[in-house]
Protein backbone atom coordinates (compact mmCIF):
# COMPACT_ATOMS: atom_id res chain seq x y z
CA UNK A 1 0.00 0.00 0.00
CA UNK A 2 0.86 3.32 -0.52
CA UNK A 3 0.61 5.84 2.25
CA UNK A 4 0.60 9.61 1.72
CA UNK A 5 1.43 11.29 4.70
CA UNK A 6 0.95 14.83 5.20
CA UNK A 7 3.80 16.59 6.76
CA UNK A 8 4.91 20.55 7.69
CA UNK A 9 8.08 21.81 5.50
CA UNK A 10 11.08 22.60 6.86
CA UNK A 11 12.57 25.88 6.23
CA UNK A 12 16.47 24.84 6.25
CA UNK A 13 16.85 22.21 3.97
CA UNK A 14 18.46 24.27 1.13
CA UNK A 15 21.33 21.78 -0.38
CA UNK A 16 24.88 22.93 -0.41
CA UNK A 17 28.28 22.27 -2.41
CA UNK A 18 27.49 18.94 -1.56
CA UNK A 19 23.49 18.03 -0.67
CA UNK A 20 22.03 18.71 2.61
CA UNK A 21 24.25 18.57 5.27
CA UNK A 22 22.69 18.25 9.15
CA UNK A 23 23.51 16.68 12.46
CA UNK A 24 21.96 13.45 13.23
CA UNK A 25 19.40 14.61 15.10
CA UNK A 26 18.08 17.04 12.64
CA UNK A 27 17.52 13.89 10.57
CA UNK A 28 16.30 12.18 13.22
CA UNK A 29 13.29 14.66 13.23
CA UNK A 30 10.11 12.98 12.02
CA UNK A 31 9.02 14.03 8.50
CA UNK A 32 12.53 15.75 8.10
CA UNK A 33 14.94 12.98 5.83
CA UNK A 34 11.16 12.25 4.02
CA UNK A 35 10.98 15.72 3.24
CA UNK A 36 14.25 15.91 1.55
CA UNK A 37 13.94 12.60 -0.40
CA UNK A 38 10.30 13.63 -1.60
CA UNK A 39 11.87 17.42 -2.23
CA UNK A 40 14.28 15.55 -4.83
CA UNK A 41 11.58 13.33 -6.64
CA UNK A 42 9.03 16.24 -7.08
CA UNK A 43 11.81 18.54 -8.31
CA UNK A 44 12.99 15.16 -11.13
CA UNK A 45 10.93 14.46 -14.50
CA UNK A 46 10.56 11.04 -16.41
CA UNK A 47 12.04 9.11 -13.75
CA UNK A 48 8.87 6.64 -13.56
CA UNK A 49 10.08 3.10 -14.44
CA UNK A 50 13.28 4.32 -14.23
CA UNK A 51 16.70 2.93 -11.96
CA UNK A 52 18.01 5.02 -9.22
CA UNK A 53 20.73 3.67 -7.14
CA UNK A 54 21.38 4.25 -3.60
CA UNK A 55 24.65 3.84 -1.35
CA UNK A 56 26.46 5.51 1.67
CA UNK A 57 29.61 5.61 3.33
CA UNK A 58 28.45 3.69 6.87
CA UNK A 59 27.36 6.19 8.99
CA UNK A 60 25.49 6.77 11.51
CA UNK A 61 22.04 6.66 10.31
CA UNK A 62 22.74 5.52 6.86
CA UNK A 63 21.09 2.23 7.12
CA UNK A 64 17.87 3.32 8.33
CA UNK A 65 17.86 6.36 5.28
CA UNK A 66 18.74 3.93 3.20
CA UNK A 67 15.16 1.83 3.91
CA UNK A 68 13.21 5.07 3.80
CA UNK A 69 14.80 5.61 0.35
CA UNK A 70 13.69 2.16 -0.44
CA UNK A 71 10.45 2.73 0.62
CA UNK A 72 9.69 6.06 -1.34
CA UNK A 73 11.20 5.45 -4.00
CA UNK A 74 8.98 2.52 -4.87
CA UNK A 75 6.29 4.47 -4.01
CA UNK A 76 7.13 7.11 -6.37
CA UNK A 77 7.52 5.18 -9.59
CA UNK A 78 11.03 4.46 -9.53
CA UNK A 79 11.34 0.84 -11.41
CA UNK A 80 14.63 -0.70 -10.10
CA UNK A 81 16.89 0.39 -7.20
CA UNK A 82 20.40 -0.32 -7.07
CA UNK A 83 21.48 -0.62 -3.67
CA UNK A 84 25.01 -1.74 -2.34
CA UNK A 85 25.31 -4.51 -0.23
CA UNK A 86 25.13 -3.50 3.74
CA UNK A 87 24.22 -0.09 2.23
CA UNK A 88 28.02 0.92 1.64
CA UNK A 89 28.68 2.81 -1.46
CA UNK A 90 31.95 5.47 -2.20
CA UNK A 91 31.20 8.36 -4.12
CA UNK A 92 33.09 7.40 -6.59
CA UNK A 93 32.33 4.06 -6.98
CA UNK A 94 28.33 5.56 -6.76
CA UNK A 95 29.23 7.68 -9.76
CA UNK A 96 30.37 4.82 -11.80
CA UNK A 97 27.33 2.37 -10.71
CA UNK A 98 24.99 5.22 -11.78
CA UNK A 99 27.22 5.55 -15.62
CA UNK A 100 27.85 1.83 -15.62
CA UNK A 101 24.04 1.13 -15.33
CA UNK A 102 22.51 3.66 -17.16
CA UNK A 103 20.22 4.96 -13.99
CA UNK A 104 18.57 7.64 -13.93
CA UNK A 105 20.35 9.36 -11.12
CA UNK A 106 21.51 8.43 -7.66
CA UNK A 107 21.07 9.28 -3.86
CA UNK A 108 24.45 9.09 -1.74
CA UNK A 109 24.51 9.06 1.75
CA UNK A 110 27.21 10.89 3.50
CA UNK A 111 28.68 14.10 5.18
CA UNK A 112 31.88 13.48 3.39
CA UNK A 113 34.66 14.54 5.92
CA UNK A 114 32.43 14.99 8.41
CA UNK A 115 32.37 13.18 11.69
CA UNK A 116 29.96 10.40 12.35
CA UNK A 117 27.93 9.15 15.15
CA UNK A 118 24.74 10.14 16.66
CA UNK A 119 26.10 13.27 17.69
CA UNK A 120 27.69 14.38 14.68
CA UNK A 121 27.14 14.86 10.76
CA UNK A 122 24.58 13.15 8.03
CA UNK A 123 23.60 14.07 4.76
CA UNK A 124 22.05 13.41 1.28
CA UNK A 125 23.13 14.22 -1.81
CA UNK A 126 21.39 13.68 -5.58
CA UNK A 127 23.44 12.96 -7.94
CA UNK A 128 22.12 13.04 -11.81
CA UNK A 129 22.29 10.70 -14.56
CA UNK A 130 26.24 11.42 -15.86
CA UNK A 131 26.98 10.40 -12.26
CA UNK A 132 28.04 13.49 -11.03
CA UNK A 133 26.61 15.93 -8.43
CA UNK A 134 23.29 17.72 -8.78
CA UNK A 135 23.56 21.42 -11.06
CA UNK A 136 22.18 24.58 -9.53
CA UNK A 137 19.31 24.55 -11.29
CA UNK A 138 18.53 20.97 -9.90
CA UNK A 139 19.57 22.15 -6.30
CA UNK A 140 17.93 25.32 -6.70
CA UNK A 141 14.32 23.56 -7.01
CA UNK A 142 14.59 20.88 -4.62
CA UNK A 143 15.56 23.54 -2.26
CA UNK A 144 11.92 25.71 -3.45
CA UNK A 145 10.39 22.65 -3.20
CA UNK A 146 11.10 21.96 0.36
CA UNK A 147 9.85 25.31 1.44
CA UNK A 148 5.86 24.27 0.20
CA UNK A 149 5.72 20.32 0.54
CA UNK A 150 3.10 19.58 2.69
CA UNK A 151 2.98 15.49 2.03
CA UNK A 152 5.31 12.93 0.50
CA UNK A 153 4.56 9.14 -0.34
CA UNK A 154 6.31 5.93 1.23
CA UNK A 155 5.18 2.46 0.81
CA UNK A 156 3.90 0.56 3.51
CA UNK A 157 6.00 -2.06 4.09
CA UNK A 158 8.78 -3.90 5.62
CA UNK A 159 12.48 -3.23 5.40
CA UNK A 160 14.64 -4.55 2.66
CA UNK A 161 17.33 -7.28 3.26
CA UNK A 162 20.16 -5.33 1.82
CA UNK A 163 22.84 -7.43 3.40
CA UNK A 164 22.21 -10.34 1.04
CA UNK A 165 23.62 -9.77 -2.86
CA UNK A 166 21.00 -10.63 -5.13
CA UNK A 167 17.24 -9.39 -6.46
CA UNK A 168 14.30 -8.84 -4.74
CA UNK A 169 10.43 -6.79 -5.25
CA UNK A 170 9.10 -3.69 -2.94
CA UNK A 171 5.73 -3.31 -4.33
CA UNK A 172 6.38 -3.47 -7.99
CA UNK A 173 9.97 -1.97 -7.60
CA UNK A 174 12.99 -4.01 -8.46
CA UNK A 175 15.36 -4.17 -5.50
CA UNK A 176 19.06 -5.56 -6.22
CA UNK A 177 21.60 -5.43 -3.90
CA UNK A 178 25.24 -5.37 -5.86
CA UNK A 179 28.64 -5.53 -4.84
CA UNK A 180 30.17 -2.06 -4.04
CA UNK A 181 33.44 -2.68 -4.92
CA UNK A 182 34.07 -5.28 -7.53
CA UNK A 183 32.54 -2.89 -10.57
CA UNK A 184 34.74 0.23 -9.51
CA UNK A 185 37.84 -1.99 -8.93
CA UNK A 186 37.91 -3.67 -12.41
CA UNK A 187 37.96 0.21 -13.31
CA UNK A 188 40.26 0.92 -11.79
CA UNK A 189 42.49 -2.18 -13.14
CA UNK A 190 41.47 -1.01 -16.52
CA UNK A 191 42.77 2.36 -16.51
CA UNK A 192 46.42 1.71 -14.34
CA UNK A 193 49.11 -1.07 -15.06
CA UNK A 194 48.19 -3.14 -12.13
CA UNK A 195 51.08 -5.47 -13.49
CA UNK A 196 53.89 -2.56 -13.02
CA UNK A 197 52.89 -1.91 -9.64
CA UNK A 198 52.79 -5.65 -8.30
CA UNK A 199 56.26 -5.95 -9.53
CA UNK A 200 57.05 -2.51 -7.47
CA UNK A 201 55.55 -4.04 -4.38
CA UNK A 202 56.91 -7.40 -4.88
CA UNK A 203 60.28 -5.83 -5.33
CA UNK A 204 60.01 -4.50 -1.80
CA UNK A 205 58.44 -1.10 -2.28
CA UNK A 206 56.27 -0.45 0.85
CA UNK A 207 53.30 1.42 1.62
CA UNK A 208 50.27 2.24 4.02
CA UNK A 209 47.13 3.28 3.27
CA UNK A 210 45.09 4.56 6.36
CA UNK A 211 40.92 4.17 5.36
CA UNK A 212 40.11 5.83 8.71
CA UNK A 213 37.47 3.27 9.68
CA UNK A 214 35.24 4.53 7.04
CA UNK A 215 33.92 3.48 3.27
CA UNK A 216 37.45 3.06 1.59
CA UNK A 217 38.19 0.49 3.27
CA UNK A 218 36.79 -2.55 1.64
CA UNK A 219 37.74 -1.07 -1.73
CA UNK A 220 41.24 -0.64 -0.21
CA UNK A 221 41.47 -4.43 1.00
CA UNK A 222 40.74 -5.68 -2.34
CA UNK A 223 43.24 -3.42 -4.42
CA UNK A 224 45.95 -2.66 -2.31
CA UNK A 225 46.32 -6.12 -0.54
CA UNK A 226 44.23 -8.60 -3.47
CA UNK A 227 44.69 -6.85 -6.75
CA UNK A 228 48.15 -5.36 -5.94
CA UNK A 229 49.80 -7.94 -3.49
CA UNK A 230 50.26 -5.68 -1.04
CA UNK A 231 51.36 -7.44 2.46
CA UNK A 232 48.09 -7.88 4.79
CA UNK A 233 48.35 -4.79 7.66
CA UNK A 234 48.98 -2.16 4.33
CA UNK A 235 45.59 -1.40 4.86
CA UNK A 236 45.10 0.29 8.47
CA UNK A 237 41.72 1.15 9.93
CA UNK A 238 39.72 -0.68 7.23
CA UNK A 239 36.49 -1.81 8.32
CA UNK A 240 33.56 1.26 8.08
CA UNK A 241 32.29 2.30 11.46
CA UNK A 242 29.21 3.92 11.73
CA UNK A 243 31.39 6.85 14.23
CA UNK A 244 34.07 5.99 12.24
CA UNK A 245 36.01 4.71 15.23
CA UNK A 246 35.19 8.23 17.31
CA UNK A 247 37.68 9.95 14.67
CA UNK A 248 37.19 12.84 12.02
CA UNK A 249 37.47 10.77 8.43
CA UNK A 250 39.29 14.14 7.20
CA UNK A 251 42.51 12.79 5.37
CA UNK A 252 44.80 16.07 6.29
CA UNK A 253 47.58 16.82 8.46
CA UNK A 254 45.30 17.05 12.08
CA UNK A 255 43.14 14.38 11.51
CA UNK A 256 45.83 11.82 9.48
CA UNK A 257 48.22 12.87 12.34
CA UNK A 258 49.31 9.25 12.81
CA UNK A 259 49.85 7.94 9.17
CA UNK A 260 51.92 11.42 9.19
CA UNK A 261 54.21 10.52 12.17
CA UNK A 262 54.52 7.02 10.48
CA UNK A 263 55.74 8.69 7.06
CA UNK A 264 58.31 10.96 9.53
CA UNK A 265 59.86 8.48 10.97
CA UNK A 266 63.08 6.93 10.18
CA UNK A 267 61.77 3.78 9.21
CA UNK A 268 58.90 5.17 7.15
CA UNK A 269 57.35 2.73 4.43
CA UNK A 270 58.39 4.36 0.90
CA UNK A 271 54.65 6.09 0.20
CA UNK A 272 51.67 6.78 2.62
CA UNK A 273 47.59 7.74 1.67
CA UNK A 274 44.71 8.23 3.40
CA UNK A 275 41.12 9.12 2.24
CA UNK A 276 37.88 10.41 3.52
CA UNK A 277 34.60 9.26 4.95
CA UNK A 278 32.65 9.18 1.64
CA UNK A 279 36.36 8.11 -0.45
CA UNK A 280 36.65 11.08 -2.57
CA UNK A 281 39.46 12.89 -1.04
CA UNK A 282 43.05 12.03 -0.66
CA UNK A 283 45.72 12.37 1.18
CA UNK A 284 49.25 11.96 -0.38
CA UNK A 285 52.54 11.09 1.51
CA UNK A 286 56.38 10.10 0.75
CA UNK A 287 58.55 9.13 3.19
CA UNK A 288 59.37 11.85 4.53
CA UNK A 289 57.68 14.13 2.31
CA UNK A 290 53.90 15.57 2.44
CA UNK A 291 52.41 16.50 -0.80
CA UNK A 292 50.41 19.35 -1.04
CA UNK A 293 46.44 18.78 -3.25
CA UNK A 294 47.53 21.42 -5.23
CA UNK A 295 50.98 20.15 -6.10
CA UNK A 296 49.65 16.42 -6.07
CA UNK A 297 47.23 17.69 -8.78
CA UNK A 298 49.94 19.12 -10.97
CA UNK A 299 52.30 16.14 -10.61
CA UNK A 300 49.25 14.04 -11.63
CA UNK A 301 48.84 15.88 -14.85
CA UNK A 302 51.84 16.22 -15.92
CA UNK A 303 52.47 12.64 -15.59
CA UNK A 304 49.43 10.83 -16.19
CA UNK A 305 50.90 9.91 -19.78
CA UNK A 306 52.52 7.09 -17.85
CA UNK A 307 49.23 5.26 -16.54
CA UNK A 308 47.46 3.09 -19.56
CA UNK A 309 44.09 4.92 -19.31
CA UNK A 310 45.95 8.79 -20.27
CA UNK A 311 48.63 7.05 -22.18
CA UNK A 312 46.83 9.13 -25.37
CA UNK A 313 47.37 12.77 -23.47
CA UNK A 314 44.79 15.08 -21.38
CA UNK A 315 42.20 16.92 -22.92
CA UNK A 316 42.69 19.85 -20.75
CA UNK A 317 43.24 20.60 -16.99
CA UNK A 318 40.83 21.91 -14.18
CA UNK A 319 40.86 23.51 -10.76
CA UNK A 320 38.58 25.16 -8.56
CA UNK A 321 40.21 28.68 -8.09
CA UNK A 322 40.82 28.53 -4.83
CA UNK A 323 43.61 25.92 -5.81
CA UNK A 324 47.38 27.07 -6.54
CA UNK A 325 48.13 27.54 -9.53
CA UNK A 326 50.70 25.00 -9.67
CA UNK A 327 48.71 23.17 -12.34
CA UNK A 328 48.45 26.16 -14.54
CA UNK A 329 52.31 26.09 -15.50
CA UNK A 330 51.56 22.39 -16.32
CA UNK A 331 48.80 22.82 -19.04
CA UNK A 332 51.14 25.39 -20.42
CA UNK A 333 54.21 23.23 -20.82
CA UNK A 334 51.23 20.69 -23.04
CA UNK A 335 50.08 23.28 -24.63
CA UNK A 336 46.19 22.35 -23.37
CA UNK A 337 43.48 24.09 -21.82
CA UNK A 338 43.50 25.64 -18.24
CA UNK A 339 40.08 25.71 -16.75
CA UNK A 340 39.40 27.63 -13.36
CA UNK A 341 36.10 27.01 -11.57
CA UNK A 342 34.46 27.62 -8.62
CA UNK A 343 34.51 25.23 -5.91
CA UNK A 344 32.37 22.31 -6.02
CA UNK A 345 33.00 19.22 -8.18
CA UNK A 346 29.73 19.88 -10.34
CA UNK A 347 31.66 22.75 -12.48
CA UNK A 348 34.06 20.08 -13.81
CA UNK A 349 31.16 17.66 -14.78
CA UNK A 350 30.37 20.27 -17.68
CA UNK A 351 33.88 20.22 -18.80
CA UNK A 352 34.44 16.78 -18.46
CA UNK A 353 31.14 15.80 -20.05
CA UNK A 354 31.89 18.13 -23.46
CA UNK A 355 35.48 16.68 -23.21
CA UNK A 356 36.92 19.70 -22.90
CA UNK A 357 39.24 18.59 -19.62
CA UNK A 358 40.22 15.26 -18.36
CA UNK A 359 41.86 15.69 -14.67
CA UNK A 360 39.99 18.04 -12.31
CA UNK A 361 41.18 18.88 -8.82
CA UNK A 362 40.25 20.65 -5.92
CA UNK A 363 42.99 22.43 -2.86
CA UNK A 364 40.71 20.35 -0.28
CA UNK A 365 42.23 17.31 -1.59
CA UNK A 366 39.83 16.24 -4.69
CA UNK A 367 40.86 15.18 -7.87
CA UNK A 368 39.71 12.65 -10.16
CA UNK A 369 39.29 12.38 -13.87
CA UNK A 370 36.72 11.55 -16.96
CA UNK A 371 36.62 8.07 -15.22
CA UNK A 372 33.42 9.57 -13.28
CA UNK A 373 32.13 12.54 -12.69
CA UNK A 374 33.24 12.68 -8.62
CA UNK A 375 36.34 13.24 -7.08
CA UNK A 376 37.55 9.62 -6.53
CA UNK A 377 40.54 9.39 -3.72
CA UNK A 378 41.76 5.85 -4.52
CA UNK A 379 41.76 6.66 -7.82
CA UNK A 380 44.69 9.28 -7.07
CA UNK A 381 46.44 7.03 -4.83
CA UNK A 382 46.69 4.42 -7.92
CA UNK A 383 48.10 7.09 -10.13
CA UNK A 384 50.69 7.84 -8.26
CA UNK A 385 51.78 4.84 -7.65
CA UNK A 386 51.41 3.72 -11.00
CA UNK A 387 54.06 7.22 -11.76
CA UNK A 388 56.42 5.70 -8.90
CA UNK A 389 56.05 2.36 -10.70
CA UNK A 390 57.19 4.01 -13.63
CA UNK A 391 59.29 6.12 -13.01
CA UNK A 392 61.34 4.30 -10.59
CA UNK A 393 62.12 7.21 -8.00
CA UNK A 394 60.96 8.50 -4.52
CA UNK A 395 57.87 10.84 -3.92
CA UNK A 396 60.70 13.27 -2.85
CA UNK A 397 62.52 13.07 -5.92
CA UNK A 398 59.43 13.26 -8.25
CA UNK A 399 58.78 16.71 -6.04
CA UNK A 400 62.37 17.79 -6.47
CA UNK A 401 62.25 17.44 -9.92
CA UNK A 402 58.67 18.87 -10.53
CA UNK A 403 59.61 22.07 -8.78
CA UNK A 404 62.85 22.51 -10.65
CA UNK A 405 61.13 22.21 -13.86
CA UNK A 406 57.83 24.45 -12.83
CA UNK A 407 58.58 26.49 -9.70
CA UNK A 408 57.18 26.05 -6.56
CA UNK A 409 54.24 27.31 -5.38
CA UNK A 410 53.99 27.80 -1.75
CA UNK A 411 50.29 27.13 -0.61
CA UNK A 412 48.20 26.91 2.79
CA UNK A 413 44.72 26.46 3.67
CA UNK A 414 43.70 28.00 7.04
CA UNK A 415 39.68 26.91 8.40
CA UNK A 416 38.50 28.98 10.65
CA UNK A 417 35.39 26.50 12.35
CA UNK A 418 32.19 27.10 13.13
CA UNK A 419 31.92 31.09 13.06
CA UNK A 420 28.62 32.88 14.27
CA UNK A 421 26.96 32.91 10.41
CA UNK A 422 26.24 36.41 11.46
CA UNK A 423 29.89 37.33 11.76
CA UNK A 424 31.49 35.80 9.16
CA UNK A 425 29.03 36.69 6.92
CA UNK A 426 29.53 40.42 8.42
CA UNK A 427 33.94 39.61 7.36
CA UNK A 428 32.63 39.22 3.79
CA UNK A 429 30.80 42.19 3.15
CA UNK A 430 33.41 44.14 4.58
CA UNK A 431 35.96 42.87 2.41
CA UNK A 432 33.88 42.87 -0.70
CA UNK A 433 33.08 46.74 0.36
CA UNK A 434 36.51 47.53 -0.07
CA UNK A 435 37.96 45.45 -2.87
CA UNK A 436 37.69 49.09 -5.27
CA UNK A 437 40.04 50.66 -3.09
CA UNK A 438 42.43 47.84 -2.02
CA UNK A 439 44.77 47.89 -5.81
CA UNK A 440 47.58 50.04 -5.17
CA UNK A 441 47.47 49.81 -1.77
CA UNK A 442 50.38 48.30 0.25
CA UNK A 443 50.57 45.83 3.73
CA UNK A 444 52.67 43.08 5.26
CA UNK A 445 52.11 40.79 1.80
CA UNK A 446 53.30 43.68 -0.38
CA UNK A 447 51.10 45.80 -2.92
CA UNK A 448 47.82 44.99 -4.18
CA UNK A 449 47.75 44.55 -8.23
CA UNK A 450 43.96 43.87 -7.98
CA UNK A 451 41.13 42.39 -5.43
CA UNK A 452 37.74 41.18 -7.24
CA UNK A 453 34.66 38.70 -6.20
CA UNK A 454 35.37 35.99 -8.07
CA UNK A 455 32.81 35.67 -11.02
CA UNK A 456 32.86 32.19 -13.69
CA UNK A 457 31.21 31.98 -17.31
CA UNK A 458 30.93 28.07 -17.36
CA UNK A 459 32.30 27.46 -21.63
CA UNK A 460 29.61 24.79 -21.83
CA UNK A 461 26.69 26.38 -21.17
CA UNK A 462 27.09 29.77 -20.64
CA UNK A 463 25.63 30.24 -17.06
CA UNK A 464 27.07 32.73 -14.66
CA UNK A 465 28.36 32.03 -11.03
CA UNK A 466 28.83 34.69 -8.93
CA UNK A 467 30.37 35.68 -5.79
CA UNK A 468 32.74 32.70 -5.50
CA UNK A 469 35.67 34.12 -3.40
CA UNK A 470 37.23 36.95 -2.83
CA UNK A 471 40.24 37.21 -4.35
CA UNK A 472 43.87 40.01 -3.40
CA UNK A 473 46.64 39.17 -5.71
CA UNK A 474 49.81 41.17 -5.56
CA UNK A 475 52.60 42.56 -7.75
CA UNK A 476 54.74 39.80 -7.43
CA UNK A 477 52.06 37.06 -7.80
CA UNK A 478 50.71 36.12 -4.97
CA UNK A 479 47.68 35.82 -3.59
CA UNK A 480 45.07 35.95 -0.81
CA UNK A 481 41.66 33.91 -0.93
CA UNK A 482 38.94 34.27 1.24
CA UNK A 483 35.70 32.06 0.70
CA UNK A 484 33.06 31.10 3.35
CA UNK A 485 32.20 27.12 2.81
CA UNK A 486 29.50 25.21 2.60
CA UNK A 487 30.38 21.63 3.89
CA UNK A 488 30.03 22.39 7.66
CA UNK A 489 26.83 21.49 9.86
CA UNK A 490 26.96 24.17 12.80
CA UNK A 491 27.71 27.80 11.85
CA UNK A 492 30.17 29.15 9.15
CA UNK A 493 33.67 28.03 7.80
CA UNK A 494 36.38 30.79 6.71
CA UNK A 495 39.08 29.38 4.41
CA UNK A 496 41.87 31.39 3.82
CA UNK A 497 44.08 30.41 0.85
CA UNK A 498 47.45 31.78 0.37
CA UNK A 499 49.59 31.32 -1.86
CA UNK A 500 53.24 32.28 -3.14
CA UNK A 501 54.94 31.27 -6.18
CA UNK A 502 58.59 31.14 -6.79
CA UNK A 503 60.39 30.35 -9.88
CA UNK A 504 62.72 27.43 -10.90
CA UNK A 505 66.09 29.29 -10.44
CA UNK A 506 63.94 30.90 -6.57
CA UNK A 507 64.01 29.44 -3.53
CA UNK A 508 62.60 25.73 -3.63
CA UNK A 509 63.44 24.32 -0.20
CA UNK A 510 61.70 26.55 2.04
CA UNK A 511 59.76 26.09 5.36
CA UNK A 512 55.67 26.83 3.75
CA UNK A 513 55.14 28.33 6.86
CA UNK A 514 57.83 30.77 6.86
CA UNK A 515 57.59 31.40 3.06
CA UNK A 516 54.11 32.74 3.71
CA UNK A 517 55.06 34.67 6.40
CA UNK A 518 54.32 37.88 4.99
CA UNK A 519 50.89 36.93 3.39
CA UNK A 520 49.61 35.20 6.37
CA UNK A 521 49.99 38.50 7.96
CA UNK A 522 48.44 40.58 5.26
CA UNK A 523 45.54 38.41 5.13
CA UNK A 524 44.69 39.44 9.02
CA UNK A 525 45.44 42.73 7.88
CA UNK A 526 43.33 42.86 5.05
CA UNK A 527 40.10 41.11 6.60
CA UNK A 528 40.62 41.99 10.23
CA UNK A 529 40.08 37.94 11.24
CA UNK A 530 40.65 37.91 14.98
CA UNK A 531 38.23 40.95 15.26
CA UNK A 532 35.29 39.45 13.23
CA UNK A 533 35.68 36.01 14.44
CA UNK A 534 37.27 36.30 18.00
CA UNK A 535 39.80 33.31 16.79
CA UNK A 536 43.68 34.48 16.87
CA UNK A 537 44.61 31.26 14.69
CA UNK A 538 42.97 28.64 12.51
CA UNK A 539 41.45 25.51 13.58
CA UNK A 540 43.18 23.53 11.39
CA UNK A 541 45.94 24.42 8.23
CA UNK A 542 46.96 22.19 5.55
Amino acid sequence: MILTVATPSFADQKPGTSGLRKKVRVFQQPHYAENFVQSVFDSLDGYEGQTLVVGGDGRYLNREVIQIVLKMAAANGFGRVLVGKGGILSTPAASHLIRLSGAFGGLILSASHNPGGPDEDFGIKYNIGNGGPAPEKVTDAIAARSLVIDSYKILDAGDVDIDTIGASKLGNMAVEVVDPVAAYADLMESLFDFAAIRAMIAGGFTLAFDSMSAVTGPYALEIFEKRLCAPAGTVMNGIPLPDFGHHHPDPNLVHARALYDRMMAPDAPDFGAASDGDGDRNLIIGRHSYVTPSDSLAVLAANAHLAPGYAAGLKGIARSMPTSGAADRVAEKLGIPLYETPTGWKFFGNLLDAGMATICGEESAGTGSDHVREKDGIWAVLLWLNILAMRKQSVAAIMADHWATYGRNYYARHDYEAIAKDKADALMAALRGKLGSLPGTTNSGGTVRSADDFAYTDPTDQSVSKNQGVRILFEDGSRVVFRLSGTGTEGATLRVYIERYVGPDGELALETGDALAPLISAAQEVADISGYTGMNRPSVIT
